[in-house]
């Protein structure tokens, strides 16, 4: 009996032991990672207890609670414009080449549901975009001004040429909103090579900069003949004076801060350094951008962008001639090589639009929630408005009812004091 006893209590103290001793072991003496009671910390929190856990806000926008490389802030990806089409705001629409700008061109033209459609007669180039009710043009792009700042003017050009000619066209100051594509570098350059294979060569590009056009010695000519059909890859990227190397860096840069195209007013390495940041800055400004690898997201930024829709979705081709152009691996290093700039100011852009159609997306189901919200603030002022409408009409019935027997006992009273 005893020892049955003495096993019966062998067994409770063992376990208060071994408690004990992996006690000791989890929660060494001094840690406060252990501690118990109101407010204390729970064993393997990865809580601690004078830290209180933050619920995310359901209406916060996520990617700023996971901030990017870049850091974006909610006034970088906010690009809401009230664009109003019958007064002075104009889009103006920087070309870059081989970015899929002139398809989106003729979108602008072409495909916007307005009240005053564009005009666009067959055989003509141009459209005549007017104003409801004015002779003045709220686009100044390719299909609708032409060339007015010259060839595939770029942001030096612009900024300093249209308002210009729009200010003297139209007699007062208007409110400008660029607007510009970006592509792939690697594609961009193919394709801008295999045009210049077939003959393109816009040579009557001004490129002014600080009022004058580049010397000859500032932008050596790659090719002495009228053109250079049939270069070959090899040639093309051979030439040291080729623009189409950092084409959509230099196009959205303000070149005035690196001396135009003078290339010996500073080092290598300084210019390519402000040209890129120049770039980054200005496109970030820019009331849109699209990439010519997202087309839908490309036209769902814009309409949300300017409240303008267009009439016909946009469609993604991807079987382009440079899609067709099969490259070695070192080629294609050089190719990324000769457009460093461009395939930095790219990676930067890319996240930009993600973000901002990110963010669009956020919105439109901010605004659908809010929407079903009042629609059930709504009903329910309805529902208590018909529950009210029909307690005053049983009330009322109640009240025509009280008075019909009050008439009745009334008479019935009279009767018997008659009798």
């Amino acid at each position: 009996m005893d020892d049955k006893s003495n096993k019966l209590l062998l067994v409770p103290v063992l376990t208060v032991l071994f408690v004990m001793i992996g006690y000791q072991y989890i929660c060494p003496a001094g840690s406060t990672s252990c501690r118990f009671g109101n407010g204390e910390s729970f064993p393997f929190s990865k809580y601690p207890a004078d830290v209180k856990r933050k619920s995310p806000d359901p209406g916060e926008y996520a990617p700023f609670r996971f901030p990017s490389k870049f850091n974006f802030t909610r006034e970088d990806l906010e690009r809401h414009v009230d664009f109003d089409i019958k007064e002075n705001d104009v889009i103006v629409f920087l070309h870059i080449q081989k970015t899929g700008g002139t398809t989106f061109g003729r979108h602008l033209v072409r495909n916007i549901h307005l009240e005053r459609p564009c005009d666009c007669r067959s055989g003509q180039k141009k459209c005549t975009c007017h104003r409801p009710g004015k002779a003045e043009s709220w686009l100044f792009s390719r299909f609708s001004t032409g060339w007015s700042c010259g060839l595939h003017a770029d942001w030096t050009e612009l900024t300093n040429c249209v308002p210009a000619v729009m200010n003297k066209k139209q007699k007062k100051d208007a409110n400008f909103y660029y607007i510009t594509l970006l592509r792939d570098p690697v594609s961009r350059y193919l394709s801008e090579w295999k045009h210049v294979q077939r003959g393109a060569t816009w040579k009557t590009a001004l490129h002014m900069c600080d009022g004058r056009p580049p010397t000859p010695d500032e932008l050596p000519a790659c090719y002495s003949s009228e053109d250079w059909t049939g270069v070959s890859l090899e040639e093309f990227m051979a030439c040291p004076s080729n623009l189409a190397n950092n084409r959509q860096t230099r196009m959205l840069a303000d070149l005035s801060l690196v001396g135009c195209y003078n290339l010996s007013s500073m080092s290598e390495e300084r210019r390519a350094e402000l040209l890129l940041s120049s770039a980054k800055r200005n496109l970030l400004r820019m009331a849109f951008f699209g990439l010519t690898e997202f087309q839908r997201k490309t036209q769902f930024l814009f309409e949300r962008t300017f409240g303008l829709h267009f009439i016909t979705a946009f469609t993604q081709i991807n079987g382009t001639r440079a899609a067709g152009v099969t490259v070695g691996t070192s080629t294609r290093r050089r190719i990324e090589e000769l457009n460093a700039l461009d395939m930095q100011l790219y990676k930067y852009a890319r996240e930009l639009f993600s973000r901002r159609v990110q963010y669009c997306h956020h919105q439109e189901r901010q605004e659908e929630r809010e929407r079903k919200r009042e629609q059930r603030r709504r009903m329910k002022e309805q529902k208590a408005s018909q529950i009210q409408q029909q307690e005053d009409g049983e009330r009322k019935d109640l009240e025509q009812e009280n008075v019909a027997l009050t008439g009745v006992t009334e008479d019935y009273s009279s009767q018997v004091v008659r009798w």
